[in-house]
């Protein structure tokens, strides 16, 4: 079976075709092929998806190597953020939570200062010591 899918990657538009093969014995699969065909120049006349090409996500943000960054102590979800660009925040303050092995950690700022930058978003998975936040 063959199924078309619609991806996103980087702003960029892709259709994905993924196929499925594989024998079914008493109900089980007992083996597993998958092949994926992409067609790069895929385009679309659905407005949500030029929005979302249009728009940069908000990890395309540089990184400043002179700014205070909180970065994710594990793997894990951002749940909230209880700060935005432009805050003030002081040393110890709870800036986001990050739901990691069904508990939620409270990420503090590491200094006093302003929020210069998040770079990422409420619901995005994140990776270990990845910069969430930007103080300056």
């Amino acid at each position: 079976m063959i199924k078309q899918y619609k991806v996103t990657v980087n702003g960029k538009l892709y259709d994905v075709s993924v196929e499925e093969v594989g024998e079914i014995i008493g109900g089980v699969h007992a083996s597993k092929t998958v092949s994926t065909f992409v067609n790069p120049n895929a385009t679309s006349n659905n407005s949500n998806n030029e929005k979302q090409i249009s728009e940069k996500p908000q990890n395309s943000i540089p990184i400043d190597e002179n700014a205070i960054s909180v970065k994710a102590p594990m793997p894990g979800t951002i749940l909230s953020f209880t700060v935005s660009v432009g805050d003030e925040v002081s040393e110890g303050q709870v800036v986001a939570i990050l739901e990691a092995m069904k508990m939620e950690n409270e990420l503090t700022a590491p200094a006093s200062g302003k929020v210069k930058s998040i770079h990422v978003e409420k619901g995005s998975s994140v990776i270990e010591n990845q910069v969430i936040l930007q103080i300056s």
